[in-house]
């Protein structure tokens, strides 16, 4: 048995099924509810809440304007009003491209994401044994790690009875600092963990 039509053509639904469920994106249903806006970056142009401005930036005169006035400037200009600083009071605006703008930092959020995965941790590994050829090898390792911006981590590794000499393995650690003195910049002193005594060394210009 068909159910009842509406006037019109259309379908009732059965008594006590309750209101139809809205259908999102992606089959997300949301029972009397939208799904939730993301909130924008900045306040822009009629957005603004405040009804004065602190203007900033170029071709502008730095002062307090109302919304009002910073607007019309910001029109004739044919740019954007932006709110850079809602936490002031007055809060501060700058007339800018808004989508340059967010284009430009996006850019440049994903540059310093790349150059932080560039960087890496190289190890160096010494024996309290280490001979000078070797020690000779590793350094031009480590400056050659530094000088593409990565950390080096070296370290004395003491097996069996050879960490008695851990007084060695800091000599050594100390020398190959000197050895990386003119690109790389010694983190901390020579210390112990488990069986290794480590040192880290950041290239110059990088230790925070």
């Amino acid at each position: 048995m068909t159910a009842p039509q509406k006037p019109g053509g259309g379908f009732n639904r059965p008594p006590g099924s309750g209101p139809r469920p809205f259908q999102g994106p992606g089959g997300n249903r949301f029972r009397g509810k939208m799904p939730p806006r993301k909130e924008a970056e900045h306040r822009i142009n009629h957005f603004i809440r405040a009804q004065q401005v602190r203007l900033v930036g170029d071709n502008v005169e730095v002062g307090i304007y109302s919304l009002q006035d910073a607007l019309r400037q910001s029109q004739e200009q044919g740019f954007d009003l932006v709110e850079i600083s809602p936490n002031v009071d007055p809060p501060v605006c700058k007339i800018i491209d808004y989508n340059k703008f967010l284009y430009d930092k996006k850019k440049k959020e994903k540059e310093m994401k790349a150059k932080s995965k560039a960087s890496e941790v190289k190890e160096i590994r010494f024996t309290p044994n280490t001979d000078e050829h070797d020690f000779d090898f590793k350094a031009k390792h480590a400056i050659e790690f530094l000088k593409e911006g990565n950390k080096v981590k070296a370290y004395v590794q003491f097996k069996g009875r050879s960490i008695q000499f851990q007084d060695r393995g800091q000599l050594l650690l100390l020398k190959f600092a000197e050895r990386l003195a003119e690109i790389g910049i010694l983190e901390n002193m020579p210390k112990m963990e488990g069986r290794r005594m480590l040192a880290m060394f950041a290239p110059k210009g990088k230790k925070k």
